[in-house]
C-alpha cells in the first residue's frame, strides 16, 4: 500500500483529496466537524515534513453550479480551528485564480480550494479538469475514504497525472486496513451483524462475506422475510415478500459452508410504527395481524451475546431495532454494549454503513470499538468485495 509515511513532502506541494462533505446550519456554521477532525494528522504529516496543503473536496450537490450557500468558503474558519493553521482559501478549483494561489503558498500552509462539484466535470470524471487540478501540486493525496468508490475527477482520474508521486493519507489507509482484517486477516471466530430494513440493500454484502465469516447474525428489519420464508407469521411486521427465495438461498448456501446464522427467536411488537404504541414481547414466528416487530427481544438478545462474545473479529453493519424511537432502541443499545465488551476483551470490531455509524455516535460507542468508518456507500461496496476506483487508482 503506498501509504503518507513512504513520503517525505520537504518544500513539496501536496494536493490532497479529502472529505469535507460537512453539515451547515442556518448560519452557514459546521454542525459536525468528525471529517475535518479524520483529515487533520495527513494535513500536519505533511506541514511538519516542511511541504504545503492544497484541499479540495465537495460540499452538498450543487450540480455544476455556483450555489453561494455552498461554497467551501463557509467552512474555512472551521477548518483552521481544526487544524491549528490559517487556512487560505481560493474561489475556484482549477485555472489562474487557483493556480496563482497555489504557487504562492510557502511551506507550513494551507490552501482550501471552491466547491469541485461547481463543475460538472469532476462528477462525470472528466479528464481535462482532472489535468488543471493536477496542475496545483507536485503529490496528489487521497484521503477521502466517502467518496473513493466514485470515479470522479478527483478521486480517480487525476491520480494518472501524479505517476510516481501518489498515496493514501491516513484515514484511507486506516479504512483499507480495517476492511482488511475483517474480509481477509481477522482472528476467527469472525462475525458480521447484519441489519437494517432489507435483504434487498444487503443481498451483495451476504453472499460476498458468506466465505469469510463463521457467524452471522441478522437482525432489524431483514429477519422478517426470512422468518416469513421459512413459513412463520410475521404480521405487519416490513417484508420483502419477492425476495423470501432469496432467504432461503441465502440460509442453505450458509448451511453449505458451514457457517451459523443467528435469527432473531423474539421480538418487541407494537400495534402502530409509534414512538407511543402499545408494545408486548412477541415469538418472532408468531406475530399476528395488526401487530409489527420493530426491536429484538429478551431472549434474542442473550443469543446474540453469547455470539458477539464468542467472536474475535467483528463486523456490525445495520441497527437490530428502529433506534432513531427510544421504546425500540433497546436492542440496539444491547448490542453496541456487547461489542464493547468483546472489544474490551481482545476482539477487533468495526462499524460500518449509515444507520449503524449514526446508532453508534447516538449512543456513544464511538470510542469503545475499534474502528468507525468513515464512507458509507464506499464501506458498503468494499463489504461486497468490490475495488474502489479511487484505491485502485493510486495502487496502479
Amino acid at each position: 500500500m503506498k501509504v503518507l509515511d513512504d513520503h517525505n513532502f520537504e518544500n513539496k506541494k501536496a494536493l490532497i483529496r479529502v472529505d469535507f462533505n460537512v453539515p451547515l446550519n442556518e448560519k452557514f456554521e459546521v454542525t459536525d466537524a468528525n471529517r475535518i477532525e479524520a483529515a487533520k494528522p495527513t494535513i500536519i504529516k505533511v506541514l511538519e515534513d516542511g511541504g504545503s496543503a492544497i484541499l479540495m473536496s465537495h460540499l452538498g450537490r450543487p450540480d455544476g453550479k455556483r450555489n453561494p450557500d455552498l461554497s467551501l468558503k463557509h467552512i474555512c474558519a472551521k477548518v483552521s480551528e481544526v487544524i491549528g493553521v490559517s487556512v487560505k482559501f481560493v474561489e475556484d478549483c482549477i485555472g489562474e485564480k487557483a493556480e496563482k494561489a497555489a504557487q504562492e503558498l510557502k511551506s507550513g500552509e494551507v490552501l482550501l480550494l471552491e466547491n469541485l462539484r461547481y463543475y460538472s466535470e469532476e462528477e462525470k470524471g472528466d479528464e481535462a479538469f482532472a489535468e488543471k487540478l493536477s496542475k496545483l501540486g507536485d503529490v496528489y493525496i487521497n484521503d477521502a475514504f466517502g467518496t473513493a468508490h466514485r470515479a470522479h475527477a478527483s478521486t480517480t482520474i487525476v491520480a494518472k497525472f501524479f505517476p510516481g508521486a501518489k498515496c493514501f493519507g491516513y484515514l484511507l489507509a486506516k479504512e483499507i486496513d480495517a476492511i482488511e482484517k475483517v474480509m481477509q486477516t481477522g482472528e476467527k471466530p469472525v462475525l458480521a451483524i447484519l441489519g437494517g430494513a432489507k435483504v434487498s440493500s444487503k443481498i451483495t454484502i451476504i453472499e460476498n462475506i458468506l466465505d469469510k465469516v463463521d457467524d452471522l447474525i441478522i437482525g432489524g428489519g431483514m429477519t422478517y422475510t426470512f422468518v416469513k420464508a421459512q413459513g412463520g407469521s410475521v404480521g405487519d411486521s416490513i417484508c420483502e415478500d419477492d425476495k423470501m427465495d432469496l432467504a432461503m438461498d441465502i440460509l442453505k448456501q450458509a448451511k453449505e459452508k458451514g457457517v451459523n446464522v443467528h435469527l432473531p427467536v423474539d421480538v418487541i411488537a407494537a400495534d402502530d410504527f409509534s414512538p407511543n404504541a402499545k408494545t408486548k414481547v412477541l415469538d418472532v414466528d408468531n406475530i399476528p395481524n395488526g401487530w409489527q416487530g420493530l426491536d429484538a427481544g429478551p431472549k434474542t438478545l442473550e443469543n446474540f451475546k453469547k455470539v458477539i462474545l464468542g467472536a474475535k473479529t467483528i463486523l456490525w453493519n445495520g441497527p437490530v431495532g428502529v433506534f432513531e424511537m427510544d421504546a425500540f432502541a433497546k436492542g440496539t443499545i444491547a448490542v453496541g454494549n456487547f461489542i464493547d465488551e468483546a472489544t474490551r476483551n481482545g476482539a477487533y470490531s468495526l462499524v460500518g454503513g449509515g444507520d449503524s455509524v449514526a446508532a453508534v455516535k447516538q449512543f456513544g460507542f464511538e470510542e469503545k470499538v475499534s474502528y468507525v468508518s468513515t464512507g458509507g456507500g464506499a464501506m458498503l461496496e468494499s463489504l461486497e468485495g468490490r475495488t474502489l476506483p479511487g484505491i485502485a487508482a493510486i495502487n496502479e
